[in-house]
């Protein structure tokens, strides 16, 4: 992640003053203010860099946070409840993340089985998607059939359900008709997506982010609300795409 973006994803969760960065042109509240008496939920944890950490960590020892470009101390009341695929005490080995952050935030552990433990679930999940990406494709009469509801259950889904998720956009973006069937899911026997070339579709979304990123004034809670996707994941197409 870049210095801006880095920048950026600090502010998203501690706010910012006026003249921080580049396009920081008025005070502005950040999550965990937003989120003052009630839950804040951080998905992908794993992903936070180093000295991000250290700033959790510190606010959430202290109760308190900084503004990006303030001194000044603002007191906070949430709940934090965190996500991630990752394996933690591997990365705290690894010198990836930080062990007191790990103690601090792991309270209560709650494992989700795997999706393919979860096989009742998987067209009801399937079914949400191709909703919300009919929707975002204008393609609003898409329907899936059973054939391609049962595929998707016999799946093994090693990337559980954000690669039920990949799948189902693609299959919205590419299909053409008004149903998607089991020959419009791009999966190998194995349960892997099976990529396909899809540059034109890469440029197509780095155009798109970073108009989005302009017509935003560069925030980023509106441009991920705008593009129907999280915040983590706007986070790593822009360093991706290096925007």
């Amino acid at each position: 992640m870049g210095a801006l973006s880095e920048t950026l994803f600090e502010s998203e969760l501690f706010g910012h003053v006026k003249g921080a960065f580049t396009d920081a042109k008025e005070d502005r509240m950040g999550k965990f203010e937003l989120a003052k008496g009630s839950t804040l939920f951080l998905d992908e944890i794993a992903n936070l860099s180093l000295p991000l950490q250290a700033k959790l960590l510190t606010a959430l020892q202290t109760r308190e946070i900084v503004r990006v470009g303030s001194n000044k101390k603002i007191p906070i009341d949430i709940r934090l409840v965190c996500a991630t695929n990752a394996n933690l005490p591997d990365l705290v080995k690894q010198g990836k993340f930080r062990e007191e952050l790990l103690y601090r935030i792991n309270t209560i552990q709650i494992e989700v089985p795997a999706l393919r433990h979860r096989s009742s679930d998987i067209p009801l999940l399937a079914k949400f998607f191709l909703e919300k990406y009919a929707l975002k494709y204008n393609k609003p009469k898409l329907k899936i059939n059973a054939e391609a509801l049962e595929k998707l259950s016999k799946n093994q889904w090693p990337g559980n359900v954000r690669e039920l998720q990949h799948t189902i956009e693609k299959a919205v973006i590419l299909n053409d008709g008004l149903q998607i069937t089991p020959e419009d899911l791009l999966l190998n026997p194995s349960g892997e997506i099976i990529e396909v070339p899809t540059t034109t579709l890469e440029e197509m979304e780095r155009k798109m982010i970073a108009q989005c990123l302009q017509r935003n004034d560069n925030n980023l809670s509106a441009v991920a609300t705008e593009l129907g996707i999280t915040r983590q994941t706007l986070y790593n197409k822009i360093k991706k795409y290096e925007l």
